[in-house]
């Protein structure tokens, strides 16, 4: 018995158009406006073809289907992450470096939290990233499968502190919550709690998104000394 044949977009050449039109660049541009202003709900091949103004049929000479699509805007998401050779910069310069380029393109495009692990990374921005990941690791002094363990610590802390972040920023702006009575709320709420009520009363929290980044960057330097310190031990 066999099961489902894999199929990606990047697994078969680029279709080549006989007749001037959009290019595929292009295509992938307009979706990601449409995507960064209405999210993966709002995302059709009507949509993108009334943007483009082109018939959603023209959009199918490139992609078979919406996957695809979006396989295409995934790799693109990819391609905005920065990060500097690992053999001019050192390891943790680059992972950190990686790390916070990561967050900050999820959080321009929140919709692309949704596409982490659904859809297959083998386009060639998503390649580059992780080929040049592995080298930074090597550098670093992991070996064999360690290196591909190390990767996944790393892109697993980016995404257990960005991917709630994005979903906590999308329900603020659904739901537009007046901050102090927010405030008001928790207080009553945790007013048992000496620490708790101690923590939400400091005025730092008066930028939230300050102290998230502190967050961020308290855990990836934590992140970062257990993966030196397993490498020393």
């Amino acid at each position: 018995m066999t099961g489902k044949q894999f199929a990606s977009v990047w697994l078969r050449e680029p279709r080549k158009t006989a007749s001037p039109g959009r290019s595929r660049e292009e295509i992938v541009q307009a979706a990601i406006e449409l995507l960064d202003a209405e999210g993966l709900d709002g995302l059709s091949m009507r949509k993108l073809g009334a943007k483009l103004s082109a018939g959603a049929t023209s959009i199918y000479w490139y992609v078979a289907h919406k996957d695809e699509l979006l396989e295409l805007v995934y790799d693109q998401v990819w391609g905005e992450m920065t990060m500097p050779e690992p053999e001019e910069a050192g390891w943790r310069d680059t992972a950190s470096a990686l790390a916070h380029s990561m967050r900050a393109v999820i959080l321009r495009h929140p919709w692309s939290a949704d596409l982490l692990g659904r859809l297959p990374a083998l386009g060639p921005n998503a390649i580059q990233v992780a080929d040049r990941m592995r080298r930074m690791f090597r550098l670093a002094g992991f070996k064999g499968m360690d290196v591909d363990y190390a990767g996944s610590t790393l892109t697993a802390y980016v995404y257990g502190m960005t991917i709630p972040e994005v979903a906590w920023n999308s329900a603020m702006g659904e739901h537009q919550y007046d901050p102090a009575h927010m405030q008001e709320m928790v207080t009553r709420a945790v007013k048992d709690y000496p620490d708790m009520l101690e923590r939400i009363e400091m005025t730092a929290y008066d930028d939230p998104q300050a102290v998230r980044e502190v967050a961020f960057d308290f855990g990836l330097v934590s992140v970062l000394d257990g993966l030196e310190r397993r490498l020393a031990t």
